[in-house]
């Protein structure tokens, strides 16, 4: 999840607010911490994407979700953070970020986003996945495809030593051999202790500062990949992010913890 007016690349490493960036590596026990909070994430979304139906409505798969997370002792990360009203984002074709559940029913032939977020007493994971609604076109499970791709590049990139944009340069280089858009207004970004932190982690190489990737970082890394264009617009609900041009979009997420030696995916969802 990344929020509207908020986490865009300002180009000088900083807010938009105009603070300074400030990274809050985690140690061995609070990343043990956020394991298990990824770990009730994970299952979460497994749930979740089961449910998955022509006919439901994105209301009924929110509810599983909350009744999942809370069950597990933990709490739904985005229900209420800035307002939000919801546990999930759920974001159906041309719809990249951040939709709301509501009455809205699936329907065949559809892409559907879900985006979720755990607090697991006080250790937050975030992760997101989009999938087919029944039968989709394979032009259409073409991108899902690049996009899940985009995603294991990145993480494969997310190693002690590496710098951000080498994470960036991954995404953004295989979506644009393929022939796909990267979403600039919105990016990936650290978790843990909060639902965002610092650092801001781009899909696409940027102009400006270029942390190197430490040890104790957790990093929520989330290609948003388009079929067309990758301008977006923000619906009147003040939340709903979606493709200029109105073409089909993606949306993979991985909480990933930085080791010492290597990095670890703590989310298991896809």
């Amino acid at each position: 999840m990344r929020l509207p007016g908020r986490g865009r690349r300002t180009g000088d490493g900083r807010s938009d607010a105009g603070a300074p960036a400030i990274t809050r590596l985690k140690s061995d026990g609070e990343i043990s911490g956020i394991r298990e909070s990824a770990r009730i994430l994970s299952e979460t979304l497994r749930i979740v994407a089961d449910s998955v139906e022509p006919g439901i409505t994105t209301a009924e798969l929110d509810r599983v979700a909350r009744a999942h997370i809370e069950a597990r002792d933990a709490r739904p990360a985005f229900l209420g953070y800035l307002d939000y009203p919801a546990t999930l984002c759920i974001s159906i074709n041309e719809e990249v970020i951040h939709g709301i559940p509501g009455r809205r029913r699936l329907a065949d032939g559809d892409i559907v986003g879900i985006d979720c977020g755990v607090d697991r007493a006080g250790c937050f994971s975030d992760a997101a996945l989009t999938m087919p609604v029944g039968s989709v076109a394979t032009k259409t499970a073409t991108l899902l495809h690049v996009t899940r791709e985009c995603l294991a590049l990145a993480v494969a990139a997310a190693v002690p030593g590496n710098r951000l944009r080498d994470v960036a340069d991954a995404v953004y280089g295989y979506a644009s051999t393929k022939g796909y858009g990267v979403v600039r207004q919105f990016c990936g970004h650290g978790v843990g202790f909060s639902p965002h932190e610092d650092p801001e982690v781009p899909n696409y190489p940027w102009p400006g500062k270029n942390p190197r990737i430490k040890p104790g970082m957790v990093l929520a890394i989330e290609p948003m990949v388009t079929e067309g264009t990758w301008e977006v617009e923000i619906l009147d609900d003040g939340w709903t992010v979606v493709t200029a041009d109105r073409k089909p979009a993606a949306h993979f997420e991985h909480t990933v913890a930085i080791l010492s030696d290597r990095s670890e995916v703590l989310t298991t969802h896809l």
